[in-house]
Parts: C-alpha cells; structure tokens; sequence
C-alpha cells in the first residue's frame, strides 16, 4: 500500500522483470536471482498482473493465453482445437466459464482479468503480483476474485496484492507492507492494522475525512436529458441542477459509461433530446461538446484520456489551446502549474505523462478539464486506482465545482463515493433508466436492488 508515486507499481514491475533495479537483492525460495528480464521472472515462476491489463482485444481467449507463452508450443500452424484444449484446464483453474475462441473483447472486465490470471498460471506461477486487480471491478466482481484468491492460495500460489482500498486489504491480506516515497514504512500482520493506523503510515499524518457540505441547489437545469437513445441505451431522462452532483450506479456493463460517451460525442445517438443551459444540445463530436460547456473524464485512461508521449504540461493544456490567444506558452506554464499544485503533483510539467504512477495521470487528466471550465463535468470512475488522500482532494474539488454552480455528473463502482459525494443517484440496468434516488431519503440497498433488476423483480 501507499499513495500515488510511492514505488507500489515499480516495485511490482522490478519483480517482473519489466525494470531493472539499481541495486538490491532479491531471493526466490532462499535463493539470491537475478531477474533482468520477463523471461527470467516467469522461469522463477513470478507472473503479473498489470492494473492496465495488456492482452489484446481482438484475440480470442486462447490466443491471449498462448501468444508468446513459452509454454505453448508454437509452430507455424496454428491448430485452434489443440489450443483450446490446452487452454481449457487454465480456464478452469480460474472458473471462468466462457468458450475459448470467444473475442476477448466480447467479455466484461472482471472476466478479462480471470484471463490475465489464467495467462500467468500458464506460466507455471507460483508467485501472483496483482497491481489494483479490484479498480475496475463492481461489489460481485470483488467478491468473486477474492474467492478465486482464496483457491488458488489452497494450491499453493503467493499473491503480493497492490491496492489504495483498505477495507479489501484488510480483508484479504496476512501482512500489509506500506511504501512512502519509494521508501519501506513497515511491515505489520493486517489483523493488528486498524484503517487509521494504514492511513497514517501512507500519507505520514493524520488525513481529515471531509463531510459532503450542505448544498443549496437553483432551480437551474444546466442539463436536461429526455429519452435518449443509442444502441445500447434505451429512453434515459434526467435532469442535472446548477451546483447539483448527481451519481451514476449500476453493475459493469450497465450503460453508465455509454451515457458519459453520448453526451461527449462518442457515440452516436438515435433518438431524444438533450438541452445545455436551455439550449438544444447536439453533440456530434467531443470538441463540440467541449466548445458547448460539457467535458468528460474517461474510465479507461491509458486508452481514452492522456497522450502517452505528450509532457505533463501538453496533456493538461491540450483542450484549452485555442483560447490562450497571445503569450500562449507563458499563460499554459501559469495554468498547469496552478492546477498541478492545487492537486498536488510534483512531477516537472516537462516529462512524458507516461512515466508519472497512474493515479497522477489521472489528476493531470483532470486539470485538463478543470482547466476548461466545462458548464458540466461527467467523472466516470475519476478515483479509480486513486489512493485514499488524492480520493479527498478530488472529493474536494467535486464541492468547490458545485459551489460554483457547475453541474457534476459522477460514475463509481463504489457505493460509500456515491453517498460521500452526490445528491441523487440515477441507476441503470443493461442500458435502461432502473430509478433515480436522493441519497438522504434512500440507502445503499436499494440502489443494489435497482442497479441488479431485483426491485423490478419483486
């Protein structure tokens, strides 16, 4: 455990293979090794699995477990039966039960994680390096891979767990190791940690929760959304306040970030009507909706949000170049400095956004938009892979947008967020509008019963 940049994920990564350390011994089974490379790592039998799962989407389930996997015996041709049988007994060890010529891409998320674990048991692992394995995962998801967890710990396989979210890490692990700076912190069995004692040792001071301050909504409607439509979703209407958060729940595949993409321009819409502070609104493309005062923070930010080889200063400023005008540099520097210091990032604004920790990249995303100065902001999963201080100063940043009378639309898998940040609480099942709640008249149960179809059921 450890705050963003605190050496958790290259920790794991030095294990791996993927960097080398510069100095330092590592032992495997009493005996000192030398890993300086993947090869070497899975030889040892350490295995990986990376919070920005790298298997690729348009393989099928096989050939993610097979391609350049020394213990798939590769010829020049390919036969797919003896592929899938000798896949299917991974498959197993993970039950995962799903067909193995099935596109990768045609599977949800904690599925495709079942994948990169049946890869790394290919692999003969005995030793798991699971970085942020729970942040794309819903409550049934995390409760599924713990239980896998638990199985594979009874056949002999290790884990070294990476995680921000204390209560799982309570829950899972035998001993907790906290990084600070790169630095060892301590070592202590997790039963003798309480979640103040993690916090203190991660962030080396004593962390205010903030409370949701009371809000005072206007009548405005900075969003109004009647019955829209796309291939996926199916006649969804609210409507967002000036200064109101609403949240977006609702299981993996539900739709939530469906909606954020059709608002952005992302998606194509079919059918309804959206109004932007009381004007037609027809996002056909994410620079009209950013032009029009609607931005979006994406899920999945190595794929959808940072340029990878673009600096920090150049991924924070990229949307807002237009409006700089003359001395464009000098206003840029001033801006994200601003914006890098208020969400604390010490990084150079200089260096390639792909060498800051992952949850830093998403603060920079953020700047990016905060920068601007969107009417509505739509934040789907904006903590993901966050740790417990940099989720209070987003929290933070959510009210100071709310004080000022911008609309905040927040998706997250986490109920406790829902209820820390937002006013109501719009639910959605396969693509369709299952209620909308207030958070002070309702609870975190029946926002389950909604987003899973039972109170339909009942």
């Amino acid at each position: 455990m450890g705050e963003n940049g605190a050496g958790k994920s290259t920790l794991a990564k030095i294990l791996a293979g993927v960097v080398i350390p510069d100095e330092g011994k590592i032992f495997v089974c009493g005996e000192k090794v030398l890993i300086d490379h993947p090869l070497r790592a899975q030889e040892l039998g350490i295995g990986i699995v990376f919070q920005e799962l790298d298997l690729f989407p348009h393989l099928t389930v096989a050939e993610n477990i097979a391609i350049a996997n020394p213990a798939a015996r590769e010829n020049v041709i390919v036969r797919k039966r003896n592929l899938s049988a000798w896949c299917s007994t991974f498959l197993q060890q993970v039950k995962l039960d799903v067909r193995s010529d099935s596109l990768l891409r045609e599977l949800s998320i904690g599925q495709v994680q079942r994948v990169a674990i049946a890869r790394a048991l290919s692999l003969t692992s005995r030793v798991l390096l699971l970085d942020e394995p729970t942040s794309s995962l819903t409550e049934d998801g995390v409760k599924s891979l713990f239980e896998l967890i638990e199985h594979l710990k009874s056949e002999g396989v290790s884990f070294v767990y990476v995680s921000h979210k204390l209560a799982e890490v309570r829950q899972i692990a035998d001993r907790v190791t906290v990084l600070r700076d790169g630095m060892l912190v301590a070592t202590r069995p997790a039963s003798q940690l309480s979640t103040d004692d993690l916090i203190t040792m991660m962030v080396g001071r004593h962390l205010e929760r903030n409370q949701r301050p009371e809000r005072d909504h206007a009548a405005d409607v900075v969003l109004d959304v009647r019955d829209l439509s796309t291939k996926f979703l199916s006649n969804v209407t609210f409507e967002l306040h000036a200064g109101e958060v609403l949240g977006v729940a609702g299981l993996v595949g539900a739709g939530r970030s469906e909606l954020g993409a059709t608002l952005f321009g992302l998606r194509k819409r079919l059918s309804g009507e959206i109004q932007l502070s009381g004007k037609a609104f027809h996002p056909d493309s994410p620079a009209a909706a950013i032009r029009t005062g609607l931005c979006l923070l994406p899920e999945d930010r190595r794929w959808e949000g940072i340029f990878p080889q673009m600096s920090v200063r150049e991924n924070a400023s990229i949307a807002v170049l237009g409006r700089l005008g003359r001395g464009l540099f000098r206003k840029e520097a001033q801006s994200v400095a601003e914006f890098q210091k208020k969400l604390a990032v010490s990084a150079s604004p200089d260096v390639a956004i792909s060498s800051l920790s992952g949850g830093n990249q998403q603060k920079i995303i953020l700047a990016r938009w905060l920068l601007a100065d969107p009417t509505v902001l739509f934040l789907d999963d904006a903590t993901r892979g966050i740790d417990v201080a940099a989720k209070e100063q987003i929290y933070t940043i959510i009210d100071e947008l709310s004080a000022q009378r911008k609309g905040v639309i927040l998706v997250s898998s986490e109920l406790p967020e829902l209820w820390r940040c937002c006013d109501r609480i719009l639910v959605l099942q396969n693509g369709r509008q299952a209620g909308i709640v207030r958070t002070a008249e309702s609870s975190q149960e029946e926002v389950l019963r909604l987003a899973t179809g039972a109170s339909l059921a009942a």
